[in-house]
């Protein structure tokens, strides 16, 4: 990015970002990012109710994005119990609910989208 007219980027420890969008795309890159932050912004679920909602995920996929968005900052993750099987929950964090303004952007422009496009289905 230009500023000041000079080339900049930004550095986040160990991570360049050349752009704003581009740090944004860092948390909530690929498919299920953003898919896990929305469903969080009403509050904390445990695992098998976030694999539940999306059945198209495999465990390790939810368990790999789980852990990138908490290693980021976005998810906080509290267990209860000291042996197996443990209760796990998920909830976003502050830095995490600060970006469900995004995701509701996001989302609505994905609904307008794809009312325009396609049509609403049914899912058995």
């Amino acid at each position: 990015m230009i500023v000041e007219g000079k080339q900049k980027a930004y550095k986040v420890g160990e991570l360049i970002f050349h752009c704003g969008t581009n740090a944004t795309l860092h948390f909530i890159g690929g498919k299920w990012k953003s898919v896990i932050i929305w469903y969080l912004r009403n509050g904390e679920m445990r695992f098998s109710q976030l694999k539940k909602i999306m059945p198209d995920i495999t465990e390790k996929m939810l368990s790999l994005q789980l852990k990138a968005l908490e290693t980021d900052g976005i998810l906080n993750r509290k267990v209860f119990g000291t042996k197996p099987p443990l209760k796990v929950e998920y909830s976003l964090t502050a830095f995490g609910e600060s970006f469900v303004p995004v995701i509701q952007k996001i989302t609505d422009w994905g609904i307008a989208y794809a009312e325009s496009k396609g049509k609403l289905i049914d899912i058995d």
